[in-house]
């Protein structure tokens, strides 16, 4: 498999994210050399309480720089991947060698067989809660409570709001895509100019940025979805948990509205835990409100 990798000096001085990367191989599935999959490993190593941040399209763990200082305060190990085609991991060159299959195996391939996380509280948003979700179904026993806010498990029978079919639509012909203003076009307060560079910093041009442009179409829209199996049963999974389940979604994201309910109504694990709204949050809700974000998952932690 052919990919590129963002120079290190695209990533020099950004703000507020003085994070050292760190680096495991994953397995290139044509056969070709390992792809280098980055990820954040911050906070006592054998805490007792790890943090896994799973980040969506097309932010990176650059999203998490304000949830992080909440978490590590609190004592807890905090890792935030970036997923395979974002951020400082490699970036596959061509969209077809880019799949939801392929982004659950090489995530559960770095965080499970390279770093062998246990006792995982996660939080997911966006494409985050699509394989975070796929990771527990995978291996629930690795986890102890699991987040989600602004996201989802879609099986593709599910009723798909215009605000994502929009964006869907303009993923695949907008001819340059604007990465930095597409996130900040997803929060409740457009972030300054050197917080949207910080996020188009993965992105030198558009030959880098494949796996964000075919992702909206990975999203399961439709009942014969290739990933509507998986869906099932990971849902299947979920249907059984027991473990604390939290929603936090925020209040000004139009794409996810609603999406919480299937979990407060199918996943047991709901039951007895205070849910919560994330108040000023858009759909990057960790950009416009991290530190209320940290601290709602450091009472889940500390409560459940």
């Amino acid at each position: 498999m052919d990919r590129l990798r963002t120079p290190d000096e695209r990533f020099a001085n950004l703000p507020d994210f003085s994070y050292e990367p760190h680096f495991v191989d994953v397995t290139d599935p044509t056969g070709g050399a390992p792809l280098r999959m980055a990820y954040l490993d911050e906070g006592p190593q054998d805490a007792p309480e790890t943090v896994l941040l799973l980040h969506g399209e097309p932010t990176w763990s650059f999203l998490y720089r304000k949830v992080m200082p909440v978490l590590l305060s609190a004592g807890y190990r905090v890792v935030v991947p970036a997923l395979i085609g974002f951020g400082r991991s490699d970036k596959p060159s061509a969209r077809s060698e880019i799949s939801y299959a392929r982004l659950v195996a090489w995530t559960s391939e770095a965080l499970f067989d390279r770093l062998n996380l246990t006792n995982i509280t996660l939080f997911g948003q966006d494409w985050g809660s699509l394989v975070g979700l796929r990771l527990v179904a995978l291996a629930p026993e690795r986890f102890s409570r699991i987040a989600i806010g602004n996201g989802g498990l879609p099986t593709g029978e599910e009723k798909i709001s215009e605000a994502f079919l929009a964006w869907q639509e303009f993923s695949q012909t907008v001819p340059e895509m604007p990465i930095g203003a597409i996130c900040g076009g997803g929060c409740a307060v457009r972030p300054s100019a050197d917080v949207i560079a910080g996020y188009d910093a993965p992105f030198p041009d558009e030959s880098y940025k494949e796996a964000a442009r075919i992702l909206p179409t990975l999203v399961p829209t439709r009942p014969d979805d290739p990933a509507h199996g998986d869906q099932i049963a990971a849902w299947d999974v979920l249907r059984s948990w027991h473990k604390p389940f939290l929603t936090c979604y925020s209040d000004k994201d139009p794409v996810t509205v609603g999406a919480d309910k299937k979990f407060l109504r199918e996943v047991p694990g709901t039951s007895g835990v205070r849910h919560t709204t994330i108040v000023g949050g858009g759909h990057f809700l960790q950009e416009d409100e991290g530190h209320q974000l940290g601290t709602v998952l450091v009472d889940f932690i500390t409560h459940h």
